[in-house]
């Protein structure tokens, strides 16, 4: 079982994440914590000094932290993005396709169903925050 999934290539952050708006207040701070009703816009004038976001999941079905990601993606932001709170195996592939690159979940996820849940789907039909290609697009290269 492991605790923090990571797919990056650099050494994992481990500073305090505070909340968006002391984040917004104080301009020490390099790592931040979304919560669902907060919104990444607002970190977009900030990601140079942001080394880590964590989105919180406090209950599975609550899927606007998806959404908080692919903003920060599509905005320019190439630091870690961590999904912690109640994550699932079975989200994993979708969350990592919207830009989440780490994940800390509160219940230990075996590494095994981690692996077949992120090799489930070979090919994607939409492009996303992710670098796969499309399969409508791979006809034409």
């Amino acid at each position: 079982m492991v605790d923090i999934l990571r797919f990056r290539d650099d050494e994992a952050v481990d500073h305090a994440a505070v909340t968006v708006d002391s984040f917004v207040e104080q301009t020490n701070a390099n790592a931040v914590r979304i919560e669902p009703s907060d919104d990444a816009r607002d970190l977009i004038p900030h990601l140079a000094q942001i080394h880590l976001v964590e989105v919180n999941f406090p209950v599975f079905g609550d899927g606007r932290g998806y959404s908080a990601a692919r903003i920060l993606r599509e905005a320019g932001y190439t630091g870690e993005i961590r999904a912690v709170g109640d994550v699932l195996v079975d989200q994993i592939g979708n969350m990592k396709r919207c830009g989440f690159d780490a994940f800390e979940p509160d219940a230990p996820l075996d590494p095994a169903d981690v692996k077949a849940a992120l090799n489930r789907w070979p090919e994607v039909y939409q492009e996303s925050a992710d670098s796969r290609t499309p399969i409508w697009n791979l006809r034409h290269e």
